[in-house]
């Protein structure tokens, strides 16, 4: 009996440790490797990927015959009987005809091909990250049918879709395997600064439009997707090493480096690991734009120091500080400093203070560095549960344009996530912390110099002194006024003189905006959430449940936000579902119907319904025709709320139900005319008097012009609520012959649509009282707020998009896109509503090329075209001119390296241009690259 046992404890220990081995080589029709492809059991989570040469080898406990699945992107899957130990296979993987077969997760939070997205879909894939004409992957965005790209900087460009594009991007979502990539200080993403490295990206997907059903509120005009290689999958060292000079007239020629590694390892069935870091070092795009901005800040060429003395140039900071020397002549005299009546011979003008050139206060430093590490754990065999830890670290310099322009210096971001998932379910929940370095603010980096050399009031008292001294000697007006600019100039701090250096290191390091210049931030948020899928319980349709959960902290010390007494906390939840059925038709004709709707709530506000249904019906394997309509709400982002920020220009001050006493404005000197009235000589205001002291800065403007009392209107805009969007979306996908066709039409109407109003506050007097308020506006006695409010204007937008692609010539791949968005929007009426929609009516992409002229040799050619667009923002307001843009690279694979070696270049005809006013002009960039896959 004992011998008998002790056989059948063997037997079972052998059969528990029975191995089968599996070798294979994958390759294309052409009998070239397939690096990356997946081979995985079929009905097992058991699997592994070719290397380089399309190699692998595959160890399991399963006992043969059993089946495996050969995939790779951008082509036909394979299926495989194994019936053998240690069988060696060949597996020939043949083209997928289409993009149309590719598969995306994103649409319906389902895997799905994007033939039969419910909705449109943008997908970067790694054939396609490969052959990209771009610097790096997050470039290679730009060429995306419908995409825009605005460039902030070399380091920092900002994507959006169907309008409404702003730096300050608060519509447009980026997730990173599931996280929120925005920064808690500015609560939207800056770019790809801090995010993945090139080497561990997977895919990326993009979602154009409304998709605050499955996603929340900030899935207002689009997201886009990022997913990394998951190490139980993709194993071994990745290098890539980029070198290159970017060129541009302003900054001249400068080094560029890219470098990324990524390492990852399966140590087990059970544990794998990886590591990734990036570094990049270059020169930004420096902005020397010196034309002047008139009152509204649009930007108009011919003013100019010489001819303007209220002059504010671009990029020109410090001389956007102004005063009325008469006002100042006022206060003279009733002091006895000049003779009584000599005020008459003063006139009544604005003049600015002498400011610096961007290129003094910063040197255009690009630089980012990042690091992530993932621990994956999957505890049970044969089954999908996986459990990891994923930290990211980031930090780096960029220049952000918002209502000033600021220099991003030593910016960091951490993240940190806890995921469990299988194939049917996720629960995560991640930290993001961010502190803002020794970033600061440029613009009043340069009022705070000329403020440390002499203070404004000596300033303008010198200036108005001369003038009248020249005045009375005989001068003209014009020598009067250089007169008396020269002699409030004596002494000026000089750029690259110790006195100057010495005051531009005291502002950078004071975060008191009174005093300095410094941005100041510690914030974070929390986040968690989690989604079912009942489709392996529930046969007749895929229903899908989910949640999430987000917290704010908003810790800025007072220099941002209106947090000075101690960090703001606030929260906010949503919860959805959907449903998906496919109903089967007669022939190949099926229809798949879905309908989702979301819950959401934010603390201070009443709760929102997001619902979305949609159909797709597919009349056979080349043709599938969709419609959906859904509606969209986000709530206002913490800037919206909380913010309060003195910028030069309008004061900032958001209108959360207690910011609007938060937030006192810095001090300002009242004028001699309103002393005289009996005001006190200073005036500091709440927040308040925006939202219910105000009048529209646009009846100022025709008040000043004309001295008509009833042109003076009452401006109180209202306390801000969320916005709400009805989208509506029909679009087709097919290939017809040779020509693959995608397109779709989009209409988009909006409700409380959130912009920021520009209104104007007296420092005494309650508007609307036809005397004393309007005293303070003739007297100057006044302040600029830019307010965060719902405007009841109709706001709609619509547009279209057409995407081409076909095999030409044999094997070159020919693909062009074109792409016509509008705003549907009455501007007259509507003069002082900000929208920022900043894109342009026509947009045209092209591109053209073989990714294997001949052996391992490709190249790729692409062109892009944009219409000319007002570019509306608090910064500067102007036109961006039409501009056309070709990029072009080609590659060589050396396999018994591994390695890939790739030559480029981005704007290679030279032309400079820009996306956004008042940023430096885009020249061109031109690389090598080596890239090693181990």
């Amino acid at each position: 009996m004992r011998a008998i046992l002790l056989l059948a404890l063997i037997g079972i220990g052998t059969i528990g440790f029975a191995q089968t081995n599996i070798n294979g080589n994958v390759v294309d029709q052409n009998n070239d490797p397939i690096p990356g492809a997946n081979i995985v059991i079929v009905g097992k989570t058991i699997g592994t990927v070719t290397d380089f040469d399309g190699n692998f080898n595959l160890a399991t406990s399963e006992i043969p015959p059993f089946k495996i699945e050969v995939s790779s992107i951008g082509y036909t899957s394979s299926t495989q009987t194994i019936t053998s130990n240690s069988q060696t296979i060949t597996v020939v993987l043949n083209e997928s005809q289409t993009f149309l077969d590719e598969v995306v997760i994103s649409a319906s939070r389902t895997p799905e091909r994007i033939f039969e997205s419910p909705v449109t879909v943008e997908r970067m894939g790694l054939e396609t990250i490969k052959s990209t004409t771009a610097a790096d992957f997050y470039g290679g965005l730009e060429n995306l049918k419908g995409v825009d790209v605005n460039t902030n900087s070399l380091t920092f460009k900002s994507v959006n879709t169907r309008g409404f594009a702003s730096f300050a991007n608060t519509r447009f979502m980026q997730l990173v395997d599931g996280m929120d990539n925005s920064t808690p200080a500015l609560n939207f993403p800056i770019g790809n600064l801090v995010g993945m490295v090139e080497t561990d990206v997977l895919s990326v997907e993009l979602l154009p439009g409304a998709s605050s059903a499955l996603y929340g509120a900030n899935a207002f005009n689009g997201i886009l997707f990022m997913r990394s290689k998951n190490p139980f999958d993709y194993e071994g060292i990745s290098v890539s090493i980029k070198r290159g000079i970017t060129s541009q007239k302003a900054a001249g020629d400068n080094a560029y480096t890219d470098f990324g590694i990524r390492a990852a390892h399966k140590f087990s069935d059970k544990f794998a690991a990886k590591v990734n870091f990036g570094y990049l070092k270059g020169t930004d795009w420096a902005a020397n734009n010196i034309a002047g901005k008139d009152d509204n800040n649009f930007i108009t060429t011919d003013r100019t120091r010489a001819n303007d003395l209220n002059y504010n140039g671009v990029n020109v900071y410090g001389d956007d500080y102004a005063g009325n020397i008469k006002n100042v002549a006022l206060l003279l005299e009733a002091r006895g400093l000049i003779p009584a009546g000599a005020n008459a011979l003063i006139p009544s003008v604005e003049v600015s203070r002498t400011g610096y050139n961007e290129s003094d206060l910063t040197n255009y430093n690009a630089e980012s560095i990042k690091a992530d590490w993932g621990l994956y754990y999957r505890p049970i065999e044969d089954n999908s549960l996986e459990i990891s830890y994923v930290g990211k670290v980031g930090t780096g310099n960029t220049i952000y344009q918002g209502t000033n322009r600021y220099n991003i210096k030593g910016f960091f971001q951490e993240q940190h996530k806890l995921e469990v998932r299988n194939d049917n379910f996720f629960v995560r929940g991640y930290l993001v912390g961010d502190k803002s370095g020794d970033s600061y603010d440029m613009g009043f980096t340069g009022i705070q110099i000329n403020r440390a050399w002499k203070d404004d009031n000596t300033w303008f008292g010198e200036y108005t002194g001369a003038y009248l001294q020249a005045t009375l000697g005989g001068a003209t007006d014009e020598a009067a006024h250089a007169a008396a600019r020269a002699t409030a100039e004596t002494g000026r701090f000089l750029p690259g003189t110790p006195e100057f250096q010495a005051a531009f290191d005291r502002s950078v390091n004071d975060p008191n905006l009174l005093t300095g210049s410094k941005f100041q931030d510690a914030s974070k948020y929390y986040h968690a959430d989690a989604n079912y899928n009942f489709s392996h319980l529930i046969d007749w349709a895929e229903i899908q449940l989910g949640g999430s959960f987000r917290e704010y902290s908003l810790n800025s010390s007072g220099t941002i936000y209106t947090d000075a007494d101690g960090p703001i906390n606030y929260s906010e939840f949503g919860i959805y579902s959907q449903v998906q059925k496919n109903l089967p038709l007669a022939g190949e004709k099926s229809l798949k119907l879905t309908g989702s709707v979301r819950y959401d709530k934010s603390e201070f506000f009443d709760g929102f319904f997001s619902p979305r249904v949609s159909a797709g019906l597919t009349l056979n394997r080349n043709h599938n025709i969709r419609a959906s309509a859904q509606t969209g709400f986000r709530n206002p982002t913490t800037q919206d709320l909380f913010i309060g920020l003195a910028t030069g220009g309008p004061n900032l001050v958001g209108s959360a139900p207690d910011n609007l006493d938060r937030y006192t404005a810095r001090p300002d000197n009242i004028s001699a005319a309103g002393q005289l009235l009996g005001q006190p000589a200073t005036i500091a205001q709440s927040g308040r008097a925006a939202y219910e002291n105000s009048y529209t800065r646009s009846s100022v403007n025709r008040f000043n012009e004309t001295g008509n009392v009833a042109d003076l209107e009452i401006g109180n805009p209202d306390i801000i609520k969320p916005e709400q969007v009805a989208s509506f979306e029909i679009g087709y996908r097919g290939k017809i012959d040779k020509l693959v066709v995608d397109f779709s039409t989009y209409y988009n109407s909006y409700s409380d649509f959130i912009s920021q109003e520009v209104v104007i506050t007296p420092y005494y007097g309650t508007v609307g009282d036809g005397s004393l308020s309007v005293d303070a506006i003739v007297n100057g006695d006044e302040q600029e707020f830019s307010a965060y409010t719902n405007s009841d204007a109709d706001v709609n937008s619509y547009g279209a998009s057409l995407g081409l692609s076909m095999k030409v010539l044999g094997n070159y791949d020919l693909e062009g896109s074109y792409t016509y968005t509008k705003l549907d929007f009455d501007r007259e009426a509507n003069p002082d509503l900000q929208l920022n929609f900043n894109t342009p009516e026509h947009k045209f992409k092209a591109s053209f090329g073989n990714q294997e002229l001949f052996k391992n040799f490709g190249f790729n050619v692409s062109y892009r075209f944009s219409d000319d667009y007002f570019w509306e923002a608090t910064f500067a307001q102007g036109v961006v001119p039409e501009f056309h843009n070709v990029d072009a690279q080609i590659n060589y694979s050396v396999p018994s390296i591994k390695s890939t070696f790739k030559a480029g270049g981005t704007n290679i005809l030279g032309d400079e241009y820009f996306t956004a006013v008042g940023t430096g002009f885009i020249g061109s960039m031109y690389y090598l690259s080596w890239t090693i896959n181990n």
